[in-house]
């Protein structure tokens, strides 16, 4: 038995009629109106509980919860560069092992987090992710992806999806928008050979808790990969979060996975996908695809969807909003 599965073996769920009621990421932050990001984290944070150090990369999330003097976090929190979040928390992490190992504190069981955005993790961050994983340090980290760098004037990054608009990457008559593919960190992270992966999403909110409980229960490094819509970024209604989210789950676009000691395990199997058009039609991003492009992102989504399924465990749920077949 793994690790992960040894840590896990007994694990219990968080129960949907009895979820926790703390707010470690307290309300009255300031983040845009219809923010699915800020959801995620807050879901991430009820799902961990108080006995946590956060170590945040420059981002949206810090913005918006951190306007000196004000903060709305409640537990210990660190403001860190973009590129050295995972970096910083493995310094974190060392210190109170050794401070516990020398008896000066008795606090073994803390959990140590480390969070950014597409940006800070796919692109700038990936060296200090990569060594923080391969060095075995106790912690978890959370990519909050919404596909660019929103905080800095929605700049393509490696994580945004091919011909989705930004402002790096405009669409024209020479020019598709995002002409490259989107980054898989999850599968990079697994390739690791880390204990636990997993991806999330905040239309799937059981689920999503129940993989950061799972994370923390783990020794050693977990990476949890968290699909973020963003309303501003993505052009999309303020009150469409949570449709989008669950939308790019059943249309494959964003398929939820964990790798537990290098075991992938499908958690929502969509056996009737719709077509990837009903995903890309939410969000004027993708306004000015033609249908042969529509086509080809299609054929892409099938193609990973079909090489995940062949890398899978069966026996997953069926997607919400999805009968069983």
């Amino acid at each position: 038995m793994g690790i992960a599965a040894e840590a896990l073996k007994d694990f219990k769920g968080f129960h949907p009629k009895k979820l926790p009621e703390r707010e470690p990421l307290s309300p009255g932050h300031r983040a845009c109106q219809g923010c699915g990001e800020v959801l995620a984290l807050r879901q991430v944070m009820k799902a961990l509980g108080e006995n946590v150090v956060v170590a945040s990369a420059t981002g949206c999330m810090e913005i918006i919860s951190s306007p000196f003097p004000q903060t709305a976090w409640r537990v210990p929190w660190i403001h860190v560069a973009f590129e050295n979040a995972a970096a910083v928390i493995s310094g974190v992490e060392s210190a109170y092992r050794a401070l516990n190992r020398k008896g000066k504190i008795n606090q073994p069981d803390v959990v140590f987090l480390a969070y950014g955005g597409d940006g800070g993790t796919a692109d700038i961050g990936l060296q200090s992710l990569s060594g923080a994983l391969e060095r075995g340090h106790n912690f978890l980290y959370v990519c909050l992806d919404n596909e660019a760098y929103m905080n800095t004037g929605i700049q393509r990054s490696s994580s945004t999806p091919y011909g989705a608009m930004t402002t790096t990457s405009p669409p024209g008559k020479k020019s598709i928008g995002q002409r490259t593919w989107k980054k898989n960190v999850a599968h990079i992270a697994a390739a690791h050979g880390i204990p636990y992966v997993a991806t999330a999403s905040p239309a799937y909110a059981l689920d999503l808790m129940n993989k950061v409980k799972k994370a923390a229960a783990v020794p050693g490094p977990a990476y949890i990969h968290i699909y973020s819509p963003c309303p501003t970024g993505w052009r999309h209604g303020t009150d469409l979060a949570i449709e989008v989210a669950r939308m790019a789950v059943l249309t494959k676009v964003f398929p939820l996975y964990e790798v537990i000691d290098g075991k992938w395990i499908l958690s929502r199997k969509v056996t009737k996908p719709k077509p990837v058009s009903e995903y890309l039609k939410l969000q004027r991003r993708f306004r000015h695809l033609t249908e042969k492009e529509i086509e080809a992102i299609q054929k892409r989504v099938d193609e990973e969807y079909e090489q995940l399924l062949a890398m899978c465990s069966l026996g997953a749920e069926p997607a919400e909003g999805e009968e069983s077949s």
